[in-house]
């Protein structure tokens, strides 16, 4: 019979050593540390009551467009002869667009014109609201 041979690793018996205990670490002083010295970039001041939180302030309109301008007599017809700024005037488009439903029901940009527009829109039935605005410049001095 052949004898067999055995490996080293399996020759090998595992044995288990106690374990050992951990060694306690130092304790270090609390005078050993060094202070550390937090940099503050907040200037202190002295007993002044905290201020409220400051209110946004309403931007200021650009005086170009709170110049009054004077509306030629096709677009004085929708909106009125008197000089207005250009905001009131825009304004002014709308609240008779609405007043009327002259916005297109699929597409809302777009604005259809009645008889008073036409003229105004440069014989247009249909303009959009952006290119609304380039028109009715041309209708103000």
């Amino acid at each position: 019979m052949p004898v067999k041979k055995t490996t080293k690793a399996k020759a090998k018996k595992t044995v288990r050593k106690p374990a050992k205990k951990a060694a306690k670490k130092p304790v270090r002083k609390a005078a050993a540390k060094k202070p550390t010295v937090k940099k503050t970039t907040k200037k202190t001041t002295t007993a002044k009551p905290k201020a409220k939180p400051k209110v946004k302030a309403k931007r200021k309109p650009n005086p170009a467009f709170m110049k009054p301008m004077q509306p030629d007599e096709a677009l004085g017809a929708v909106i009125g002869t008197k000089a207005v700024p250009r905001t009131e005037i825009t304004k002014k488009i709308w609240v008779y667009i609405k007043k009327n439903g002259l916005q297109d029901a699929k597409n809302r940009r777009m604005i259809n014109a009645d008889d008073k527009l036409k003229p105004v829109f440069g014989n247009k039935t249909q303009v959009s609201m952006f290119e609304m605005t380039k028109l009715i410049s041309k209708h103000i001095s």
